[in-house]
């Protein structure tokens, strides 16, 4: 590695964000401010409806819940900061402040990525398991199952904050994006980055590209076994998995464009980043409240005791 002169330790990185105009940047926080108000909305309701009506007390909704909960928490590593700096100039942010960004950022969505491999196979165990189903898939098994992939998030985060703080950050400090992530901040290390580029790839890409296989192969079984051996009432679990699938897409496929393949700039990074980081939590929830029939009839439940309880005020 290269000697570098301490006192010219970076501090701080500048965002340039997703634009430099004024006018287009008033008009993205006024779509950023809606998006992130409906991935709050979308996500809440689901929390709320699954802890507050009995009927979905079930592994599923228990899950879904808590990927409700790491969907919001993980767009709000990164929106609110992006919200803010739509608003104002310069678009600066400590050092301290970008490895903490970082360290939250790939906690959350490790976790909630690790929740969509145990999503799939609630479902495979439900299918090929049904009368096991509840005795395999307890309360208990559930709330170890979300522990292990909250430690399995926080394992992933900690492997990639822990190679960024042994790089030297002696300049330049820009970040061509609107938050920080480690892609672009590895590329600011005044050294060699091949090795931890090497490394990064390997924790992150391969790592999102065999979760992804796993989960895609897992749902293609179930509905060969729902299609060859389910004569009745195949609707619900084709719907069902269905939905599974197309947020697990658009969760897995965005992220494998950013982080499986070596760290050099493409046209559509920022493009991809936005997604993943702001419209497919919103998404997922939308995805999740609209197109599952169980949700939609908790919500209506649930408006009616809303509804019935003010008219006996």
């Amino acid at each position: 590695m290269e000697k570098h002169n301490l006192s010219s330790t970076v501090t701080e990185f500048l965002l340039l964000g997703l634009t430099q105009s004024p006018e287009l940047q008033r008009c993205l926080f006024v779509v950023f401010f809606i998006v992130y108000v409906t991935t709050w909305l979308g996500n809440f309701t689901i929390i709320t409806i699954v802890i507050t009506d009995h009927q979905l007390h079930t592994p599923m909704y228990f899950l879904l819940a808590n990927l409700a909960f790491l969907d919001v928490s993980d767009s709000s590593v990164t929106v609110p900061k992006l919200l803010l700096d739509l608003l104002s100039q310069p678009t600066a942010i400590s050092f301290n402040e970008c490895i903490l960004q970082m360290f939250f950022f790939h906690f959350f969505a490790g976790a909630a990525i690790l929740v969509f491999v145990l999503l799939a196979i609630d479902r495979h165990v439900a299918i090929h398991q049904p009368l096991r189903y509840f005795t395999i898939m307890n309360q208990s098994v559930c709330m170890w199952l979300v522990a292990g992939a909250c430690l399995g998030g926080f394992a992933h985060s900690i492997a990639q904050i822990g190679l960024v703080l042994h790089l030297p950050f002696c300049g330049p400090n820009v970040l061509g994006n609107f938050f920080c992530d480690v892609p672009q901040v590895i590329k600011l290390a005044c050294t060699d980055t091949y090795l931890v580029e090497l490394l990064m790839v390997s924790n992150s890409g391969m790592l999102v590209i065999i979760l992804f296989i796993i989960s895609l192969v897992s749902y293609i079984v179930i509905l060969v076994r729902i299609k060859k051996h389910v004569t009745e009432g195949k609707h619900k679990p084709l719907s069902t998995c269905g939905t599974q699938i197309t947020v697990v897409c658009l969760q897995f496929i965005p992220s494998i464009f950013i982080y499986a393949r070596p760290f050099r700039k493409f046209p559509l990074d920022k493009l991809a980043s936005v997604f993943f980081t702001a419209i497919t939590p919103m998404l997922n929830a939308m995805i999740y409240v609209l197109r599952n029939a169980e949700m939609k009839m908790a919500i209506r439940r649930l408006m009616r005791r809303i509804i019935f309880s003010g008219r006996k005020l």
